[in-house]
């Protein structure tokens, strides 16, 4: 079974050009700062969401705006999920229909990797199609793997022609073996975006077209809780 190694605190900097380090930095903060949200226990709402598989709440925070946790058991252990949720990202379309694409950019070590994803467009869908550029960064606490996930910036990706740059302010999902039941795993997901109701993109004929996509936050807040949870029943259903 693949695992991921106990962060030893002392990254040998010698390996790394400064590029690399800025992306470990990045995505150990964004772990710091996670783990910081998991502790908070009060101050969550629960999200009215119908037909949802995992239990959805949220709260406001400083820097982050609104953040949104899922919480579901799901009968795989720990390190099938993390494979597929880390290992083989670049796989998640095959099982995920709201994604296109998954390619990762660059890895960094054996913990930290630079990912572009692309939404898939669909009929009727509100937010419409959307790009990520994102470092994400695994590590282990106990018994617990942390798959993290922040905005980063890499020489120009281009987006491709319609195609909104969305940002992942924080996503974090905890994977946390069932205590007396280690087959079976609770998973934990707290996700923030910045899902950039307009932006500026480049069109083919390499001008720059902006691109309006007016979006109320009535809409957003309740777009990404329904995402965690199809998501989460995409993966049930793979795993099954």
């Amino acid at each position: 079974a693949a695992t991921c190694p106990e962060p030893d605190g002392h990254i040998n900097s010698s390996r790394f050009s400064s590029a690399d380090l800025s992306y470990i930095t990045q995505g150990e903060t964004a772990l710091q700062r996670a783990l910081g949200i998991l502790q908070q226990h009060t101050g969550w709402q629960a999200e009215t969401m119908a037909d949802a598989g995992a239990a959805v709440s949220s709260t406001v925070l400083p820097g982050l705006g609104k953040v949104f946790r899922a919480e579901v058991v799901l009968a795989v252990p720990v390190e099938r999920l993390h494979r597929e949720l880390f290992e083989k990202i670049e796989q998640m379309p095959q099982w995920n229909p709201r994604l296109s694409r998954v390619k990762v950019l660059q890895h960094v070590g054996t913990d930290t990797l630079v990912t572009h994803e692309v939404t898939t467009p669909s009929p009727g869908n509100m937010v419409g199609q959307r790009d990520f550029v994102s470092v994400r960064h695994r590590g282990r606490r106990e018994t617990a793997v942390y798959l993290v996930g922040t905005a980063t910036h890499v020489k120009p990706v281009l987006s491709q022609e319609g195609c909104i740059r969305a940002e992942s302010r924080l996503s974090c999902i905890v994977l946390q073996p069932l205590v007396g039941d280690p087959g079976r795993t609770h998973f934990t997901w707290l996700l923030s975006m910045d899902l950039k109701a307009s932006a500026t993109i480049w069109t083919k004929s390499g001008v720059f077209s902006l691109l309006k996509g007016w979006l109320p936050t009535s809409i957003i807040n309740r777009v990404l809780p329904q995402c965690q949870a199809d998501f989460i029943e995409h993966l049930r259903r793979h795993l099954s």
